[in-house]
């Protein structure tokens, strides 16, 4: 298991309604990663005959996260926004990241969420998949 903590959503919930922008957010979506049991490449690519993923080496770039976040910011309608990662070695079941995102309304913010996410993920960590 990781050694960071893992936040609350219904946390990070009432926070963000007490926020600045909270009378401007109709709608909030989370993202919470899990490290899975089946191989990325056999998951996305469709790849037969991979090992199974026992674990996972998980790093990020604070400073290209922060881009990211700031980048997402400029969307329309997106007006709260926090993430955490978690890092080292991780173990099938255990969280990777958690993502909030907060907008004005259900478009906006699925855009908002879904390129947050990508951005993270194709530019900002270093996942390696670990099979026994």
């Amino acid at each position: 298991m990781s050694r960071k903590d893992i936040p609350s959503m219904d946390q990070w919930l009432a926070e963000a309604k007490q926020s600045e922008h909270a009378a401007r957010i109709g709608m909030y979506l989370t993202h919470n990663g899990v490290v899975r049991e089946d191989a990325k490449a056999a998951v996305r690519n469709g790849v037969k005959d991979t090992a199974p993923v026992t674990g996972m080496y998980f790093s990020y770039d604070a400073a290209k996260v922060e881009e990211a976040i700031a980048e997402t910011y400029t969307m329309e309608g997106i007006y709260y926004i926090r993430v955490w990662l978690n890092e080292g070695q991780l173990e099938v079941g255990d969280s990777i990241m958690y993502v909030l995102i907060g907008g004005d309304i259900r478009p906006h913010v699925i855009d908002g969420l879904q390129y947050l996410v990508g951005k993270i993920k194709n530019e900002c960590v270093v996942e390696k998949e670990l099979t026994d």
